[in-house]
């Protein structure tokens, strides 16, 4: 059977060969007949013994590198990768607070919250009032923004100066935080919140929309019409310090700031010579002029330098001999001729002989002295700012012998520096804020307010008592008399209108090494029979020729309220 079955496959199969011990395996004789290079036959070698150590060494050290990996990351630190794990399946994000609005004395929006243009904000927009003359006021906000992983590096919102950031404390609120749960996708499957976002305070300001929207406008085209540089203007209650009135020019935009997209229009902000982010009110510093006099002539009243009777003779100007040589004289110039005038004519008139003889003293004339005038300025807190907060300032100079040691080393002081002080020139810097505040104390008898940008009827900011100043009520009076004739006769009677009595002093102060540029003020109150309300404006840096300025900005502002807030003329309170 099986040799039926062999006979069967080798039929099928291929011849068999006889394999010979020489096929298999090589030896000396026949080793040279291969030629390796040319891969003619095969010689098998075993692996060698340093070889299998190498690699089971090799092995081995890969084994122990495992596991000690990971026993650092299951191990060691296990939790802090579980923590990581769960951070990222659990997101903590910002709850933003919606910031308070802003509104006028009337209850107008002057700045509130938007969604923005596409709606997609995790936080809303800042919009402000479109009318002119409230950036200084407003201020502006920064918003919270992301770096390019999408992550906030800034939280919160950022105020930028005015009422946005002196009161950020009230209007920004307090932010809440939500868990956000997510799958390995990033898909969203659970949020809660974990502290609830508190919403900001609105507030009211005691700015008058109208007001500051017409004030600006006065000045912007006053400035564009003769060329000043600049200018601001302000209007105070003389009985609460409320500040109806408070703008700046120019200004800014503030929603361009806040959003921070159109940089050719913020990079021509900052190149602006003008300075349109100075708030001349408060920040701003010039040489007063002769806004000044009136409380040189409280002074010198309080002293008992002067009556208010007596009259000087101004023939356009007085002489001071030189002490080391009698024939060169000094002149000091009137800028005209007055005659003789009281105290009440000297201000309606702006006298500067007048004022250099009670300032500085001249022939039989008892003076002040410097020490007396930086006194009665310094009561008046000119030179000085307000408390820390929104209305703070630069403090400005009064000039004394001790600045002058200080500026000018060596240099002594002379009379004539004490005459030019007595009429507001030389080093002699101020705000308009503190010429404000000034003139509502000559207004109201004698309080020096503190003045205030909240509303005090919608909020709880309550009146604050101001300062008494030791200083006589009649003197007052007196200087109150004078102001109204300036107003009726004298410097300021572009002012004497048919519908309320006005009562104010101007100032020009010159600028320029030749003098051919002024700074052109006008500060007051009204009305006169029973003082309501002080205002000041100041023109900066225009040509000495033109026949306009501060002035001309009050006559426009007053025309247009006589027609729009008459109210505010009226003599009862």
């Amino acid at each position: 059977m099986f040799s039926s079955w062999k006979r069967r496959f080798r039929k099928r199969g291929k011849p068999s060969v006889e394999i010979f011990p020489d096929e298999i395996f090589l030896d000396s004789e026949n080793l040279p007949d291969f030629d390796v290079h040319q891969f003619e036959g095969r010689i098998e070698k075993p692996i060698s013994l340093t070889t299998i150590g190498f690699l089971s060494v090799v092995f081995a050290l890969f084994v122990v590198v495992l596991v000690g990996r990971s026993w650092i990351l299951q191990g060691r630190d296990g939790d802090i990768y579980a923590a990581k794990s769960e951070s990222n399946r659990l997101k903590e994000t910002i709850l933003f607070s919606e910031r308070g609005a802003i509104f006028d004395r009337m209850g107008e929006k002057l700045a509130w919250n938007t969604l923005g243009d596409d709606g997609d904000n995790e936080f809303s927009i800042r919009a402000y009032t479109k009318y002119s003359g409230f950036s200084h006021v407003l201020g502006y906000v920064k918003y919270p923004a992301k770096d390019k992983y999408g992550v906030y590096y800034r939280k919160d919102f950022q105020a930028v100066d005015g009422v946005e950031k002196y009161f950020d404390d009230v209007l920004s609120g307090s932010q809440g935080t939500k868990i956000v749960e997510t799958d390995a996708l990033g898909v969203v499957k659970s949020e809660s919140t974990v502290r609830s976002s508190v919403d900001g305070t609105n507030i009211t300001l005691s700015i008058d929309s109208r007001l500051e929207k017409k004030m600006f406008e006065a000045i912007q085209n006053l400035a564009n019409k003769v060329g000043f540089t600049g200018g601001g203007g302000a209007i105070m209650d003389v009985h609460t310090g409320e500040i109806l009135a408070l703008t700046s020019y120019p200004e800014y935009d503030n929603a361009v700031m806040a959003s921070g997209a159109d940089s050719k229009k913020i990079n021509k902000y900052f190149s602006d010579e003008r300075k349109p982010f100075l708030n001349r009110i408060t920040s701003g510093l010039y040489t007063p002029g002769s806004i000044v006099k009136p409380y040189v002539a409280v002074g010198a009243l309080e002293e008992n330098v002067i009556t208010p009777e007596k009259e000087i003779l101004s023939t356009g100007s007085i002489s001071v001999p030189n002490p080391y040589d009698p024939e060169k004289k000094t002149i000091f110039n009137d800028w005209k001729a007055h005659g003789l005038v009281d105290m009440q004519h000297a201000l309606a008139v702006s006298s500067n002989v007048y004022f250099y003889e009670i300032g500085g003293g001249h022939t039989g004339q008892q003076g002040l002295g410097i020490d007396r005038i930086v006194k009665y300025l310094s009561l008046f807190n000119l030179g000085k700012s307000p408390e820390p907060g929104f209305f703070s300032g630069p403090d400005g100079t009064i000039p004394s012998p001790e600045w002058k040691d200080r500026v000018f080393p060596g240099d002594p002081w002379r009379i004539g520096d004490t005459y030019y002080t007595a009429i507001g020139q030389y080093g002699f810097q101020v705000t308009p804020l503190q010429m404000l505040r000034a003139v509502s104390a000559i207004a109201n008898g004698g309080i020096l307010l503190h003045p205030t940008i909240l509303s005090i009827a919608s909020s709880t900011t309550t009146v604050s008592p101001g300062e008494l100043l030791p200083v006589s009520g009649e003197h007052l009076k007196v200087v109150r008399g004078g102001m109204r004739l300036g107003a009726q006769i004298g410097s300021a009677s572009g002012l004497n209108v048919p519908y309320v009595s006005i009562a104010a002093k101007t100032g020009t102060a010159e600028l320029g090494v030749f003098k051919q540029f002024v700074n052109s003020w006008v500060t007051g109150f009204f009305p006169y029979e029973n003082p309501r309300y002080a205002f000041t404006i100041i023109m900066e840096h225009g040509p000495r020729t033109n026949l306009y300025g501060g002035t001309y900005v009050m006559r426009e502002m007053l025309d247009w309220m006589n027609q729009n807030t008459p109210e505010y003329f009226e003599t009862s309170i």
